[in-house]
């Protein structure tokens, strides 16, 4: 296979909602390009990308694909990306690879919930866009109703290059005023015959001819002096200022697609390799450390690594975009995370499931390996010289949240075998064992992006595991002091056990220092305090506890032996076994043997004057409380509002943002299960949400009598 330079690459995203044809637009560029001899259909499960298993399931893409075409000499690296948003993950790998995205828009459905999605992430990494409406054969196609919405979403960017002579099951002509002539497709060849814009159209293509100059001067003082200067632009000129807008992410180009037909493609293809940025012209990945290097194949070689993936009869292949220097067969370079050395033992250029070898990739290219040994997505390999480290990919934090159990206790291994490589394949995966709530917690985007990891479970790993909604961590506290005297006495035989802890609890609040009176009924209890320790409890808040043993009642030594025994109840607390915080505990008196007291004893009889004083504490159970951002349609706004104070959320603002109307509140964690599901019913899938932690407060009656009921309930199953 031939080596490109730098200057030949071009690297895309087709990105969209499910249904709009990008794979099928993928598939018709790789025909153009001449890499296959026939084209492939989803619904006949044999098009390159889209070759896993889960996906000719599915009907849809689950993973993003890399593919490459070839268009007047330029090579043209393809990343097919899924189309829903729970998926986004190889979305969002795949722009922070790429210099250009094509946001595929089906022209029957318009502007849909996917089509914004894309588009966000596109704007995040500053991805540049063209708009191509495909599938504008179809006989509900609308080119119209489909620009105007593209305008209401993308504002002046929309720009027309193309538009279609008749959309609908008759289209087969395109007018292009960018070129100022007609493309008329008379077979599914792709081939078009190119004449001059008939006199029914001029008019409006002149008209839009005129909005595209204007459009491309605007880009550069120079191409505006030009302008006013002869009154329109060359065809060259008019290139110059629309790739100038494109870097700027003020101008998306509108471009006319059937790609299951391949009209407009190779057009479409043209553009992309005269116009749409190279490598160079669009380097995202920041230097975190090691020496400076350019996007040039002069400089020292260096990759990074934006996706890993498993095949059968293949293992891990490493796929990874060439950041500087020749990447070449046989070379050796070094992970910047571990400072270990890996060898690339063959380069590939990847068409889907078939790789072609190669000698060498060249700066600003993408390509594949295999048999790495330790290097996974977001790191860097480079020469020992450079130590160059990339700036990891930022991935969308998760959103839905379930705890997974084997079927079979026996599998319970082999689960954690195949979450922990499965979140190296897909990094939106997040996965934790929780000590606290004692479950294996799995994090994603949603429940589509948490049935995909099912499927896998069920279809290729043949284990079976159920899902649950996750326990709360819940805290408990108190809310006034308690006094409490406990006695362990055991005697059987030989030296037996004997302590007795006299104990006083309090409620803690920032800054409070310790009493020296309590009064309990007529009852008043001086202390006197001899020593404090503040303890920072891993869970949040704190333990302040307080020695006020006088007259030697309990030796010093038994004293380590009674906080270790309070701590373990506050790990376990009395109310539901939630981990308890912010208390006072005074230790003020009590009795040892002089034979049977040991530490043992004092620990057992901390552990119970703390439990008994607990209870009578005025004890409460705190559940998390997060601050919740969400958008949604204006006219989806009251629906929302309603499903949110269902939920026990505290409205803490409303405004508007990103288009959107915006409701900010306060929301406990215990509500939130399966959230991103009913948002996205609401909304048509046009809703978006943030959490993020604030605090706990105390539940409310009726959810802690609840509470406290399942935890009864539960504890006699046990």
């Amino acid at each position: 296979m031939k080596v490109y330079k730098t200057e030949e690459v071009r690297n895309i995203a087709l990105i969209g909602n499910a249904g709009s044809g990008k794979t099928t637009l993928a598939e018709a560029m790789l025909f153009e390009g001449g890499v296959i001899s026939r084209k492939g259909e989803v619904t006949a499960k044999n098009t390159v990308s889209d070759y896993n298993q889960i996906e000719q399931d599915y009907g849809n893409s689950v993973f993003s694909t890399l593919m490459h075409t070839v268009y007047n000499n330029t090579k043209i690296n393809i990343m097919d990306t899924p189309g829903m948003d729970d998926l986004c993950g190889g979305v969002v790998s795949s722009l922070n690879v790429t210099a250009l995205g094509l946001l595929t828009i089906n022209s029957s459905n318009g502007v849909e919930a996917g089509t914004e999605a894309a588009a966000r992430h596109a704007d995040k990494t500053q991805t540049p866009l063209i708009l191509v409406f495909n599938q504008l054969d179809h006989d509900n196609s609308n080119f119209d109703n489909t620009l105007e919405q593209c305008k209401t979403a993308f504002g002046s960017k929309t720009t027309i290059v193309q538009y279609p002579v008749d959309a609908g099951p008759n289209f087969s002509a395109i007018i292009d005023v960018l070129k100022m002539k007609m493309y008329t497709y008379k077979n599914d060849s792709g081939k078009p015959e190119v004449s001059d814009i008939p006199d029914s159209e001029m008019d409006r293509a002149e008209e839009l001819h005129n909005e595209l100059i204007e459009k491309a001067a605007e880009n550069e003082e120079a191409l505006m002096e030009l302008y006013f200067d002869k009154g329109s632009l060359s065809e060259d000129e008019m290139r110059k200022g629309i790739k100038l807008g494109m870097l700027d992410n003020t101008l998306y180009p509108v471009f006319c697609t059937t790609a299951k037909k391949s009209i407009g493609v190779g057009r479409l293809m043209e553009f992309i390799a005269n116009i749409a940025p190279s490598p160079v012209e669009k380097q995202k990945a920041n230097i975190v450390s090691g020496k400076e290097l350019k996007m040039d194949s002069s400089e020292p070689a260096s990759l990074f690594v934006f996706k890993t993936a498993v095949e059968p009869h293949v293992g891990e292949i490493t796929y990874f975009k060439v950041m500087s220097g020749v990447v070449k067969e046989g070379m050796d370079l070094i992970n910047s995370k571990s400072g270990n050395k890996e060898r690339l033992s063959q380069v590939f250029v990847p068409d889907g499931k078939s790789r072609e070898k190669v000698d060498e990739l060249h700066a600003g290219d993408l390509g594949c390996t295999v048999k790495l040994k330790d290097t996974k997505y977001n790191q860097t390999l480079s020469t020992k010289e450079a130590g160059t480290a990339y700036a990891p990919i930022e991935f969308p934090t998760p959103r839905h949240t379930v705890a997974v159990k084997a079927v079979n206790d026996s599998d319970d291994e082999k689960v954690g075998e195949v979450l922990n490589k499965i979140k190296f394949e897909d990094p939106t995966y997040v996965i934790e064992y929780s000590r606290e709530l004692k479950q294996l917690l799995v994090h994603g985007q949603g429940e589509y992006h948490l049935n995909v990891l099912k499927w896998y479970f069920d279809n290729i790993h043949k284990i079976e595991v159920k899902y649950f909604a996750p326990k709360i961590p819940y805290r408990e506290t108190i809310t006034k002091a308690a006094q409490a005297d406990y006695r362990h006495k055991k005697q059987s035989g030989g030296s037996g056990q004997f302590g007795e802890v006299h104990m006083i609890i309090e409620p803690y609040t920032e800054g409070a220092e310790p009493k020296s009176m309590f009064k309990f009924g007529d009852k008043e209890q001086k202390l006197s305090v001899r020593g404090t320790e503040v303890h920072e409890l891993s869970w949040g808040g704190k333990l302040i506890f307080v020695n006020c043993i006088v007259g030697g009642s309990i030796d010093a030594r038994f004293m380590p032996a009674i906080l270790k025994g309070v701590m373990e109840k506050m790990e376990e607390g009395p109310l539901t076994g939630s981990y308890a915080r912010d208390i006072f505990v005074y230790v003020y008196d009590g009795k040892m043997h002089p034979v049977d007291s040991n530490e043992i004893s004092f620990k057992l009889a901390g552990r119970n004057a703390f439990s008994m004083a607990f209870k009578n504490a005025g004890a409460k159970i705190l559940e998390p409380i997060y601050d919740l951002e969400v958008w949604v349609p204006s006219d989806r706004m009251g629906d929302a509002m309603s499903d949110l104070q269902g939920r026990r959320a505290m409205i803490m603002g409303m405004g508007s943002e990103k288009g959107l109307e915006k409701i900010t509140a306060k929301v406990p964690l215990k509500e939130m299960n399966k959230y991103t599901t009913s948002l996205s019913s609401i909304t048509g899938g046009r809703g978006m949400f943030s959490m993020k932690y604030d605090g706990y407060e105390k539940v409310p009656a009726d959810v802690q009598d609840e509470l406290l009921k399942a935890y009864a309930a539960e504890q006699e199953e046990e």
